[in-house]
């Protein structure tokens, strides 16, 4: 997946995305002055089957719209995010997903992770928490939650 920002995004942004890329495996590209579809023929370009656009509000990351290589919206969600300055140390080859919220099994086909039902090193764990829709934590070889964590406030179905 080919992961990249809104135009002039904060250093807190392309931060995240950077970690994100990271702990997925994906590539991250600062976006300039490209627009989408020329962001669309770069995934291609690097052979990357989605691409994902972070947007964000006074700094922060606030929404990541994720698309196929086709340009169609395969999902958004409203996201808070905990990062810091290090890098997320997982395994991006081996990496897993552990889901408790249904509607965002779709990130298994999206990211290209399988989608199990239990695992104990290198995943990533969906799980629902009281305020939030979802909390999205990256758990590294030892099985530890890393300081990546991204709160899902509101899934939206490919609307803007």
């Amino acid at each position: 997946m080919l992961i990249s920002t809104s135009r002039k995004p904060s250093q807190k942004t392309r931060k995240f995305c950077k970690n994100l890329a990271h702990a997925t495996g994906s590539t991250s590209v600062n976006r300039g002055k490209s627009n989408m579809r020329e962001l669309l023929l770069k995934a291609l370009e690097l052979d990357e089957h989605n691409l994902a656009i972070v947007n964000e509000i006074k700094g922060n990351p606030s929404r990541v719209t994720f698309y196929s290589n086709k340009g169609e919206i395969l999902l958004i969600i409203l996201i808070g995010v905990t990062t810091s300055n290090e890098r997320c140390h997982i395994l991006p080859k081996n990496l897993k997903i552990v889901s408790k919220v249904e509607k965002l099994n779709v990130l298994s086909e999206i990211l290209g992770f399988e989608l199990v039902d239990k695992a104990s090193e290198n995943y990533i764990l969906i799980s629902k928490e009281d305020d939030l829709i979802a909390k999205i934590n990256f758990v590294n070889k030892f099985g530890d939650k890393t300081d990546l964590q991204i709160n899902v406030k509101k899934i939206l179905d490919g609307e803007l």
